[in-house]
């Protein structure tokens, strides 16, 4: 009489004998449990090394300091610089009031605009100015209320001159920004044209 197990088992089959050949119920327990427990295994391991991937990421992007935005600075002019051969200039003061810390790093963009708030045309060539020389970007940490510096340069000319501009305003963006802030300027600008350096600490100018 035929033998037949359970329809989830496997049956090996003696092809000598041309009947069944019954492994024993221990041999066939085992196989059922140990697939399952093989795939329980890989799947623990996957989600052991998710989970320290997630892990490590959530800690790095916990460290990052965030990049100062445009809102969380004051912006201002400290210092108004004169020199020879019409070269003029300030110091540009960038004033982290977020109430946190936050990180720049790089060049200001800089533009012109006239007493109605009309963009003027004007470039700007950043690295080393009259007064000042380019020391290299650096990531600045600034914690709240404290300041970093920047140097612009440009030479200027007397009212009417042709091909200067008459700036009554500068636009700043901070780096890394889409935004911008203006400050008085009331400067005749050669061409148009403006140098500045990178954000840093502070800036000892010629």
């Amino acid at each position: 009489m035929a033998m037949t197990g359970s329809p989830n088992e496997i049956t090996d089959t003696d092809p000598t004998m041309g009947t069944a050949a019954k492994p024993g119920r221990k041999g066939r327990i085992a196989r059922r449990i140990a697939v399952p427990l093989a795939a329980l295994a890989l799947t623990g391991a996957v989600g052991a090394v998710t989970m320290a991937q997630a892990s490590a990421s959530g800690t790095s992007a916990k460290a990052a300091t965030p990049t100062c935005s445009t809102s969380g600075l004051s912006v201002s002019l400290s210092k108004r610089l004169a020199g020879g051969m019409n070269h003029a200039g300030a110091v540009l003061d960038l004033k982290n009031t977020s109430g946190h810390t936050c990180a720049l790093r790089g060049y200001p963009g800089l533009g012109l605009q006239d007493a109605k708030g009309k963009t003027l045309t004007s470039k700007t060539s950043w690295g080393n100015t009259w007064y000042a020389q380019d020391p290299g970007k650096t990531t600045l940490t600034l914690k709240n209320g404290q300041r970093a510096q920047a140097v612009i340069a440009w030479t200027h000319a007397n009212t009417g001159t042709p091909d200067a501009k008459h700036a009554a305003k500068l636009v700043v963006t901070p780096p890394a920004s889409t935004t911008h802030k203006t400050l008085k300027l009331d400067e005749w600008v050669d061409n148009g044209l403006l140098s500045v350096t990178p954000m840093a600490y502070a800036y000892k100018v010629n």
